[in-house]
């Protein structure tokens, strides 16, 4: 039997709504035959921020034993999955902060010919969902990724209308990921295993 992919689900949170997503994305990758490796990236915003918005403060407990990602992470994984709230179209400092670690792995070519793919929340519909995941995928282009992302390649895409990445819209905190964002999450998980075996398996052929 060939060894399982290697996935690892890559996110930031500050109120829950990435971070659910983010356990339904590894759930589906293990369901799809992957090794899963869930990681959140360290927190970098002060206590008594945290402290003001009880969702904020309620997420960082409930995650506490949801281990900080590495970059040793990204050395094991054959795929990664990178979520992100969307910070004024952006991705967030916490998630930025990490990528900024990895300068030795890139100059290395540690992180390239990996799979990588995104995803994201805005409180509105319009506020940012496709520039966000687009300045995230710039990072991959300097990795040397190879991007898959769910584009129009399953039915359900055609309904929540975002070939970029599994994206939410969370208002105020006041709208929770339900079933749309959801199957999204199975779509693109489903398709960054099946490519990520491929392409490990078409490398291996090659050496």
């Amino acid at each position: 039997m060939s060894t399982p992919v290697h996935v690892a689900v890559v996110y930031y949170s500050s109120t829950g709504t990435i971070a659910t997503i983010a356990k339904a994305m590894a759930a589906d990758a293990e369901r799809a035959g992957a090794q899963v490796r869930l990681r959140r990236a360290a927190e970098l915003a002060p206590q008594a921020a945290i402290d003001s918005n009880p969702a904020w403060a309620e997420n960082v407990k409930a995650t506490a034993d949801i281990p900080e990602v590495s970059p040793d992470d990204l050395v094991w994984a054959d795929a990664v999955i990178f979520g992100t709230p969307t910070r004024y179209g952006n991705v967030t400092a916490q998630l930025k902060q990490f990528l900024d670690t990895l300068g030795g792995l890139w100059q290395s070519g540690q992180l390239a010919d990996k799979v990588y793919s995104g995803f994201t929340s805005t409180a509105t519909a319009h506020g940012g969902q496709e520039s966000t995941l687009l300045a995230l995928y710039n990072t991959i282009h300097h990795f040397g990724g190879i991007l898959v992302t769910p584009g129009y390649t399953d039915p359900t895409k055609f309904v929540d209308g975002n070939p970029y990445g599994t994206s939410h819209v969370s208002g105020q905190g006041d709208l929770p990921v339900g079933d749309q964002t959801l199957t999204a999450a199975r779509v693109q998980a489903e398709r960054v295993v099946k490519f990520a075996r491929a392409i490990r398996a078409g490398l291996a052929a090659e050496s």
